[in-house]
Parts: structure tokens; C-alpha cells; sequence
């Protein structure tokens, strides 16, 4: 049984900088978890559309929250941080709001992978990312 959802987003509030960035978590389950965020100027690159910065760190923390249910959950101890990313940016959002779901393609007791898609709010791909996540003994 997953943890409501203002336990979730309480314990990554301390993730200040997807904080800062505005990053929000909208929906959380077993099989997915869905994070979003609003465009800003201050998530702009110098063309004038979103940064690839912002857009990653979007994906990468969806990637958090999903790799990390089974911490908050009781089912083990150790934190799940990321050991590589890989994103592919396929196009500009042409909407006002970036929209990332997640997919756990694997899970075994150290390493997980899984895929985010980053999609604007009129349903636009933007990004892929392939997460793949390595689980310490204990969260410090």
C-alpha cells in the first residue's frame, strides 16, 4: 500500500532544487507517477524556449519519486539515487506546462530502470529519459 500523497510530497520537499523550479507532484501509483511544471521565464534558455536543464530535472525527479516508493513504503531502507540518465529531447513544448510520467521497465534489489516521458500540456512529446537507479543499504 503506498503512502497518501502529502507524505510523498513532504519527504521530497527537501529536494530543494526541483522545489525552486516549481516542480510539482501530481498523482502517485505502483505503476506510474506523474509530475509537472509550470513554464516560466526563469525555465527559459537564451532562444527562448525550455531549457534542457529544466526539462531534466522534471524527468529526473519523477524518476525519484517512482524509484523511491518502495523506501517510503516500508518495504526496504536503503534510498534508490540515480546512477546514470539518459534523455533524449525531441522537441520544443509548445504549451505553458510540462507533464513527465513514469514507467519501471526493472527492479531488483539494487539496480532499476525506468523510462519518463516528458510531454507538454496540448499532449506534445518534449523528452524521454531512461533512468537507471542504484539502491544503498541505508538513506544517509
Amino acid at each position: 500500500m503506498l503512502p497518501d500523497l502529502e507524505k510523498i510530497r513532504a519527504f521530497f520537499a527537501a529536494d530543494r532544487f526541483a522545489a525552486q523550479a516549481g516542480i510539482v507532484i501530481d498523482a502517485v501509483a505502483a505503476e506510474s507517477v506523474q509530475c509537472s511544471m509550470t513554464l516560466t521565464e526563469n525555465h527559459l534558455n537564451a532562444g527562448g524556449t525550455a531549457q534542457g536543464g529544466a526539462i531534466f530535472t522534471l524527468a529526473d525527479l519523477t524518476f525519484a519519486v517512482h524509484s523511491n516508493l518502495p523506501l517510503l513504503c516500508g518495504e526496504r531502507v536503503g534510498i534508490t539515487v540515480g546512477q546514470s540518465n539518459s534523455i533524449s529531447f525531441l522537441a520544443p513544448p509548445k504549451g505553458r506546462r510540462l507533464i513527465a510520467r513514469s514507467t519501471c521497465l526493472a527492479r531488483g534489489k539494487r539496480v532499476s530502470v525506468f523510462r519518463v516521458e516528458v510531454r507538454d500540456d496540448q499532449e506534445r512529446p518534449v523528452a524521454e529519459m531512461i533512468g537507471n537507479g542504484f539502491t544503498r543499504d541505508s538513506p544517509s
